[in-house]
């Protein structure tokens, strides 16, 4: 769009205009929500990254008397290549409206397009949660987005492979129950006994994330879960809330929209739980949101644009750190 006294006379018009103060942005918060890893990628070093995961196995042999030692085996997982993208937007502003516009503070807010390229990057970063059992999107742009992981599955799965074992595990809750006091401990099972490493052996992974929406009730249940002095079950003043600190809860307000970013009531209970220190959801920050200064006058029109742009890439490698329910009850 272009600022100027055609497609907005009403700043020019004589008498007074009150404007409406614009609607504040849904806060970004899944750069810093400890869900990904984000890695700045410097200049003149590629478009893209390779990200991988390796094990070593848990247990050591037995050893006969004078019997050679076994070799300790090591596992590579799978790998999942990054490819950078580039976001941009930007907006004109005719001589007109520069020099006749009588609400010139109207015309910096409208101008001020930097949250544009973050909120989208915080978009496709919560469509890797919103869209978490499919293994590809369409965005809002119409290009397809693949959102497998190195298994060639979706991030949510009740059949993921690891590399040195037959073995597979699941990192759906199942019947996706919503977030209660009995489904997180049902979280916490789905933790102890679907957490293996590319062997098959059972390992242990700290989930210190509990995520949900921004849906009003699932908000206040998991504040009343993590943070009532006592079991909020329980009746008895004083008995000790075993899941209190537990987790620290993350709001992902982006996560029950569609791939345009409106809301999409059907993922609203949408919630889990993950492990930020073993995550293996990549952010690859190549230029960060940044504003272009304003040009010159174009010689013909006068008219000044101003832009934002910004480049990332986005991978997930495996879904052993993410746990996941839908909220909807399906089996």
């Amino acid at each position: 769009m272009e600022l100027n006294t055609i497609s907005l006379p009403d700043f020019v018009k004589l008498g007074e205009v009150m404007f409406k103060k614009g609607e504040v942005s849904v806060p970004q918060v899944m750069r810093g929500s400890g869900l990904f890893n984000v890695s700045p990628i410097p200049n003149n070093t590629g478009n893209t990254r390779e990200f991988s995961e390796i094990d070593l196995e848990e247990y050591a042999d037995n050893k006969g008397e004078s019997a050679q030692t076994n070799r300790a085996k090591v596992q590579q997982g799978y790998t999942k290549v990054m490819t950078k993208k580039r976001i941009a937007k930007d907006i004109g502003i005719s001589y007109e409206d520069r020099t006749e516009n009588k609400y010139p503070e109207v015309t910096r807010k409208l101008t001020n397009l930097g949250k544009l390229a973050t909120n989208r990057m915080d978009l496709d970063l919560a469509h890797r949660l919103a869209f978490a059992t499919a293994t590809s999107m369409t965005d809002k742009d119409g290009d397809t987005v693949d959102l497998s992981l190195g298994d060639t599955l979706s991030l949510a799965s009740t059949g993921h492979t690891v590399r040195g074992s037959s073995d597979t595990y699941r990192n759906i809750l199942a019947n996706n129950p919503r977030i209660s006091k009995g489904s997180l401990q049902g979280m916490r099972r789905l933790v102890i006994e679907e957490t293996i490493n590319q062997f098959g052996e059972k390992v242990v992974r700290t989930f210190d994330i509990l995520w949900t929406t921004d849906d009003p009730e699932d908000i206040d249940i998991a504040a009343e879960i993590l943070r009532s002095t006592s079991n909020p079950t329980q009746n008895n003043a004083g008995v000790i809330n075993v899941d209190q600190s537990r987790y620290k809860h993350i709001i992902l307000p982006r996560v029950a929209t569609d791939a345009a970013g409106n809301v999409d009531t059907d993922k609203r209970h949408y919630w889990g739980i993950a492990s930020s220190s073993d995550s293996q959801a990549h952010l690859g920050v190549w230029e960060e949101a940044h504003m272009k200064s304003p040009n010159d006058e174009d010689f013909s029109t006068d008219d000044t644009n101003f832009g934002v742009r910004a480049g990332y890439g986005i991978v997930i490698v495996s879904g052993a750190w993410f746990k996941f329910s839908a909220g909807n009850g399906d089996a």
